[in-house]
């Protein structure tokens, strides 16, 4: 493609991801707008840099990844790929290759990737709380250009954050208002209070913090704490 061509098929494609209604259609307008730019293989997942496994949840995995045309699924992606521990120290999207020897996989991050192997882009998605999730893309032959890179910068976040609205966002008739206490209990948490430290602010007990936690996270229909606060902060709940 040229140039004006990445750039408007970027553009158009952002579009049609952000009024996507099912992660299918997202998925499908990702395939077409990268397969021209060399990438096949894809994940989209969200992620925190406040917790031991960086990844908390994978919306999508497709694509040869390890070779020899073995299904990739979430677990196995994230125990066999050491590029993703890479966005905790990210700022802004990066490239990646993987080559194979005696010794076995080889993974780098590279400026341009060259020669044989699997090169891809990472690209960190960053929101009120910091990292928030990340898309990498994968391919034998990709395009590395600057203007590629800013293309899918823009398509990947797209995707990322339409993503978790369809999978993570509690339909409207789900989602409760929460109550002062639970407000106070996860407004301390998102600052970085431990439970220890909250309840002894709040003269409560630690269980009695727990069992909050436990609450908002069933209020708000999510399964960690970390999105919960998200979704408080979307809310206006809780203050970014």
């Amino acid at each position: 493609m040229t140039d004006a061509r990445t750039a408007e098929a970027a553009f158009r494609s952002a579009l049609l991801i952000k009024g996507a209604e099912s992660l299918a259609v997202i998925e499908d307008a990702l395939r077409v707008f990268c397969g021209p730019l060399g990438y096949d293989r894809f994940v989209l997942f969200s992620a925190s840099a406040a917790k031991d496994e960086v990844v908390e949840r994978i919306y999508w995995v497709e694509g040869d990844w390890f070779g020899g045309g073995e299904a990739v699924d979430a677990e196995t992606y994230v125990r066999r790929c050491p590029v993703t521990r890479h966005i905790l120290d990210a700022r802004q999207p990066f490239f990646w290759t993987k080559t194979t020897a005696r010794a076995g996989e080889l993974y780098r991050i590279v400026r341009t990737p060259r020669g044989r192997g699997i090169h891809g882009l990472q690209v960190p998605v960053f929101g009120p709380l910091g990292l928030e999730g990340a898309m990498s893309l994968g391919g034998e032959r990709i395009d590395a250009s600057p203007q590629a890179q800013l293309a899918l910068k823009l398509v990947a976040e797209a995707a990322f954050l339409t993503a978790r609205e369809l999978l993570e966002t509690p339909a409207d008739d789900e989602i409760g208002a929460l109550s002062g206490r639970e407000r106070e209990v996860l407004a301390w948490t998102a600052a970085g209070r431990r439970q220890v430290e909250i309840a002894a602010t709040l003269g409560l007990s630690e269980r009695t913090i727990e069992n909050h936690l436990r609450r908002i996270r069933k209020r708000l229909g999510v399964t960690t704490t970390a999105q919960a606060i998200r979704v408080a902060i979307r809310n206006g709940e809780i203050a970014a």
